[in-house]
């Protein structure tokens, strides 16, 4: 039976100094993501035939899925987390280059990268309580902007997501205290997909 893992991280903790700190990185990433990981598993542990579907799939057919109601939640949760954290580290890896596919489809879509960056910003600065902005593409592959709740995922919508930002005070809380605006400008310096 497969078993969800924590993803490779593809480079330090320290990589994206001065914007997110070391700790805040290795506490996000070995122990958050790494208990969405282990929450997952215990959640499909009674579901051997779910347990090498990527979760992404899980997600997309969550509702269609024969699990009890609690496991379903528990799903949701942990394998949202898992499914956004993932992408989440591969967004602000160093090493990535800047997608003029992207760039070229975000600025046809908001007029310019500007003014997606401004949107994107409004959308994660006001999200309320724990959740992520999400930039995703629907079935059509049209791109969207939402917030989310807690660990939700575009996948529960139908949507692939593009660029998530984890607003939970766990991903800056130790820097940032309560400047959930300042993390965020600051974010858009790691990012260089765009």
């Amino acid at each position: 039976m497969a078993k969800y893992e924590l993803p490779k991280l593809n480079y330090g903790y320290d990589a994206l100094e001065p914007y997110i700190d070391a700790k805040t990185m290795e506490i996000h990433y070995s122990k958050h993501h790494q208990a969405y990981v282990d929450k997952l598993n215990a959640a499909l542990e009674k579901y051997p035939d779910l347990q090498s579907i990527p979760v992404e799939d899980l997600l997309k057919n969550l509702e269609t899925l024969k699990v009890e109601d609690a496991d379903r939640t528990a799903i949701r949760s942990h394998g949202g987390g898992h499914a956004n954290h993932s992408l989440f580290w591969k967004l602000m890896d160093p090493a990535n280059q800047k997608d003029e596919a992207l760039v070229a489809d975000i600025t046809s879509t908001f007029g310019s990268v500007d003014d997606f960056k401004k949107q994107f910003t409004d959308i994660a600065t006001k999200q309320f309580g724990s959740g992520w902005a999400w930039l995703a593409r629907d079935e059509q592959g049209k791109l969207h902007m939402h917030g989310l709740p807690n660990q939700d995922s575009p996948y529960l919508h139908g949507h692939t997501p593009v660029i998530g930002l984890d607003v939970w005070e766990h991903a800056y809380y130790l820097k940032y205290q309560n400047r959930r605006p300042e993390y965020i400008e600051n974010w858009w310096k790691i990012l260089k997909l765009i």
